[in-house]
């Protein structure tokens, strides 16, 4: 089952010219950062919220580390702006074969590794209205040693 909004992907250009952004317009920080050699971006999440699951709301910012990658076509294509919206669920491949069985093209056979650790997978934008659409399940928070 969908619980939240885990995070909106905006693609851009600069990363650290959009993060500066919205850091000086908004005051979101960015709490992790990472390239994601597989997809070919580089990428900050800026935590907005907790969420009463456990998890959180993100914005996550995409840079293309190459051409080729499909953030760096869509962005070739469509110039910056939101690239897709995503939904946090505690079974990635359970939601996605359900999702898949009512007749939605999943993307990936197997969920793959995404941002932060978790487990990702995308739905064909054609099926869902025109939005590019992640599901995620969020890597398992460790608990602090004390």
């Amino acid at each position: 089952m969908l619980t939240r909004i885990d995070h909106i992907g905006i693609a851009c250009f600069d990363l650290d010219r959009t993060v500066e952004f919205y850091r000086a317009t908004y005051g979101f920080e960015v709490f992790h950062s990472e390239v994601n050699e597989e997809q070919g971006v580089r990428e900050a999440m800026l935590k907005i919220n907790e969420t009463s699951d456990g998890g959180a709301s993100y914005l996550q910012l995409l840079e293309p580390t190459r051409e080729d990658s499909a953030v760096g076509k869509w962005l070739a294509k469509n110039g910056e702006g939101v690239h897709h919206i995503a939904f946090g669920t505690a079974d990635v491949d359970g939601d996605a074969a359900d999702i898949r069985e009512k007749g939605v093209r999943v993307l990936y056979d197997q969920p793959r590794i995404g941002s932060m650790g978790s487990r990702i997978t995308f739905l064909h934008p054609k099926d869902c209205h025109g939005v590019l659409t992640e599901l995620v399940t969020s890597a398992p928070v460790e608990s602090p040693e004390h």
